[in-house]
C-alpha cells in the first residue's frame, strides 16, 4: 500500500468507527434483502425489518447449519443458503465430528478479504512507514493443497487461497523472501529450511520478520538454532543441501544463490553465540518489527518469542477467522497484553451474547436454553465480556463463532475488543469449568518459579485424567534452559511447588472441589525437548495446514496423547489442598 494508501485506509477507518450504527443497519438490510427468500431464513423472515430478524431467526451453530452445507458440497445450488453464488469454501481451524468447518464463500466475501487487508496496513504503515518500498518481508508462509468437493467446488484455509490470489503471486517476488514453491511444499520442514535460507541470504533487504501465528515465528526460529550451520554452510557454497530435492526448490535456489562466504561467516558467528536472546534483530538487522498473533491461545508463546526478538515490536495487527473479518489493531505499537481490535461494521452484522463475569475473574457461559437477548455492537459496555455472534454476506445467519471477547474501550461509536478466550476450551473433572483463561493464569503464575533455576516453559497443554477416582488435572510442560548449557537438572522441590502454585492460582470452585477431594492433585507430566513438536508434526500430517496450526490448549485425541506420554521425562504431584 502506497502512502496516499494509508491515509485513504485512515480515513475509512474515521468514517467507519464514527457511522458504526448506521453501517451496520445498513449491512443487515442487504444481507436480509438478498437472502429473505433463500430456504434457510424463508421460515423465519419475509421482510428486512431488524425487530423481526431479532425475533425470529434463531442463533444457530455450525452443526445447525452442516445441513445446508452438505447439501451444498454435494452438489445442490447455493440459493438454499444464500442468493449469491458460492465460489469455494474456507477451511476453518475448527472441526466438526472430527472434520474440518466449511465456510461458504462468495465474490462479496473475497472483496471484503482483500478491503480489510488493505485497512488493516494503514494503521501499522502510520507508526513504521511503507515497509514496501524497496525492501523486503520474511514471513513464513505455509499452504495445503485445496480439496475439491463433490460439487467440483474447492476448499482451503484462509491463508492458502491467499496464496493462490493471481494479486500475492505477482507481488511474492518483490515483496517476499520466499519464492512460491517454498509455500507450497507438501513437506513443511522442507518448506521452512528454504524460506530460512532465502531469507538469511537477502538479510539486508528484510524490515518485517512474522508468521500468521507467534507460534509459527517461534518455530522457525527454533529450527535456525538446530539448522544454521548446515543453512550458512550452503550459503558459503552457493548451493542448497542435498537432501532437499525438489526440482522446484532447486531452480529457485540457483536464480538466487551464489557463493558468499563473508556473509556466512557474518551469520556464523552471530549463531554461534552464548544467548540467542535477540537474535531476530541480530541476524536481519533493519527489520521494524515482527507482524504475527499473539492473542488468545498463541499469548503462552509471546514470553519466549520476546526472548529472541528483543528490541522489536511483536505487532498483533488483525482479529478475524473463517468464519468473519471482525477487528484491526490500531495501536500497533501497544504492549501485547493491551492489544485491543476495533471492530470495522461494514464486514459484517455483528451480535453479542452476554457473558456473566465472576467474581474470581473466570466467566460463565449463558446456557442455550437462556433467553438472553443479544446486544448490537454500538450498545455493548465496557469492561464486559461476550460472545461472538455474526451474520455475513457468505449465509451465516446470527452464527456463534465460539470467541469470548471483553469490551476495552470505544475508538469513535465502534468498540474495541480484546480475545479472551475460546468458548467450550475447559477441563473439568466434575461440576467445575476451568476456562483456558483460567488454566493461562495459573501456568503463569506457576512458570516464575522456573526463572530463578535458568529454565523457561517453552510449551504447555493439559487433559484430564478420569483413569482412577477421583479425576484429576494433568499439565504436560517442556522446558528449556536459558543458556542451553544442558547441564542443570530439575528441583523436584520446584516442580512439586509449581504444581501447587497452579492449585492455589486456579479458581475458588476448583480448590472447594479439592479440598472435598471431588478432584485429586494437579499433576505437572515434563516431557522431553522436541515433543511438542512431534504432537505438531501428527496434526500437520492429519492434514492441518502448518500456517494455522495451533497447539490445543486442553487434549482430547488419544494419539495426541500418546505422544506425548511416551515423551515425559518426569512426573510432579501437587502435595496438598490448597484450601
Amino acid at each position: 500500500m502506497a502512502t496516499n494508501g494509508y491515509e485513504s485506509g485512515l480515513k475509512m477507518i474515521e468514517e467507519l468507527t464514527t457511522n458504526a450504527e448506521q453501517i451496520q443497519d445498513e449491512v443487515l438490510r442487504e444481507i436480509l434483502s438478498r437472502n429473505a427468500g433463500t430456504e434457510c431464513l424463508r421460515g423465519f423472515l419475509s421482510q428486512t425489518d431488524k425487530q423481526l430478524f431479532k425475533k425470529n431467526v434463531p442463533i444457530v451453530t455450525y452443526e445447525d447449519l452442516r445441513p445446508y452445507i452438505d447439501k451444498i458440497v454435494n452438489g445442490e445450488t447455493s440459493d438454499i443458503l444464500l442468493a449469491e453464488p458460492i465460489t469455494g469454501f474456507f477451511l476453518s481451524s475448527g472441526t466438526s465430528g472430527g472434520q474440518p468447518k466449511l465456510m461458504p464463500v462468495t465474490a462479496q466475501v473475497a472483496k471484503k478479504w482483500e478491503l480489510f487487508r488493505c485497512l488493516s496496513e494503514s494503521p501499522v504503515i502510520k507508526h513504521f512507514h511503507d515497509i514496501n518500498q524497496a525492501s523486503k518481508r520474511m514471513e513464513l508462509m505455509f499452504a495445503r493443497p485445496e480439496i475439491e468437493t463433490p460439487s467440483g467446488l474447492k476448499a482451503a484455509s484462509v491463508s492458502t487461497s491467499k496464496y493462490n490470489g493471481s494479486k500475492f503471486r505477482t507481488l511474492l517476488p518483490k515483496l517476499y523472501t520466499s519464492p512460491i514453491e517454498t509455500i507450497f511444499c507438501p513437506n513443511p520442514n522442507h518448506g521452512l529450511y528454504c524460506q530460512l535460507l532465502f531469507g538469511l541470504i537477502q538479510r539486508d533487504e528484510v524490515v518485517k520478520v512474522g508468521s500468521l501465528f507467534a507460534s509459527t515465528v517461534l518455530r522457525g526460529i527454533k529450527f535456525l538454532e538446530n539448522h544454521w550451520q548446515e543453512l550458512c554452510y550452503d550459503i558459503k557454497t552457493g548451493r542448497l543441501s542435498d537432501w532437499i530435492t525438489d526440482s522446484g526448490f532447486r531452480n529457485s535456489a540457483s536464480l538466487i544463490m551464489k557463493p558468499n562466504p563473508e556473509q556466512a561467516d557474518l551469520i556464523e558467528n552471530i549463531c554461534n553465540c552464548k544467548s540467542w536472546e535477540r537474535i531476530i534483530r541480530k541476524l536481519w538487522p533493519e527489520a521494524r518489527y515482527i507482524c504475527c498473533i499473539c492473542t488468545g491461545i498463541i499469548r503462552q508463546y509471546t514470553t519466549e518469542l520476546e526472548f529472541y526478538c528483543r528490541g522489536l515490536p511483536l505487532v498483533s495487527a488483525v482479529y478475524a477467522c473463517s468464519e468473519a473479518i471482525c477487528g484491526i489493531n490500531l495501536e500497533p505499537l501497544c504492549k501485547r497484553s493491551d492489544v485491543s481490535y476495533t471492530f470495522l461494521p461494514n464486514m459484517a452484522y455483528f451480535e453479542f451474547l452476554p457473558v456473566k463475569n465472576e467474581p474470581d475473574g473466570s466467566i460463565e457461559m449463558k446456557s442455550n436454553d437462556e433467553d438472553t437477548e443479544l446486544v448490537d455492537l454500538v450498545n455493548v459496555k465496557a469492561g464486559q465480556c461476550y460472545e461472538l455472534v455474526v451474520t455475513t454476506c457468505a449465509g451465516l445467519y446470527r452464527y456463534k463463532v465460539g470467541d469470548v471477547l471483553m469490551v476495552s474501550g470505544f475508538y469513535n461509536n465502534a468498540p474495541q475488543f480484546q480475545f479472551v478466550e475460546r468458548k467450550n476450551v475447559i477441563l473439568s473433572v466434575d461440576q467445575e469449568k476451568t476456562s483456558e483463561t483460567d488454566l493461562f493464569k495459573a501456568v503463569t503464575e506457576a512458570k516464575a518459579l522456573l526463572d530463578p533455576l535458568g529454565f523457561i516453559l517453552t510449551e504447555y497443554t493439559s487433559y484430564v485424567d478420569t483413569s482412577s477416582a477421583p479425576g484429576h488435572y494433568v499439565l504436560f510442560w517442556e522446558l528449556k534452559e536459558k543458556e542451553d548449557k544442558h547441564c542443570k537438572e530439575l528441583d523436584p522441590k520446584i516442580m512439586v511447588e509449581c504444581c501447587f502454585r497452579m492449585e492455589e492460582s486456579l479458581h475458588y470452585t476448583y480448590k472447594i472441589y479439592r479440598k472435598r477431594n471431588i478432584i485429586a492433585a494437579l499433576e505437572i507430566r515434563v516431557v522431553k525437548q522436541g515433543s511438542f513438536e512431534a504432537l505438531m508434526e501428527y496434526c500437520v500430517s492429519k492434514g492441518t495446514s502448518l500456517s494455522q496450526y495451533k497447539k490445543p490448549s486442553c487434549i482430547k485425541s488419544e494419539e495426541a496423547l500418546k505422544i506425548l506420554d511416551s515423551r515425559v521425562i518426569g512426573k510432579y504431584f501437587s502435595p496438598k489442598s490448597p484450601l
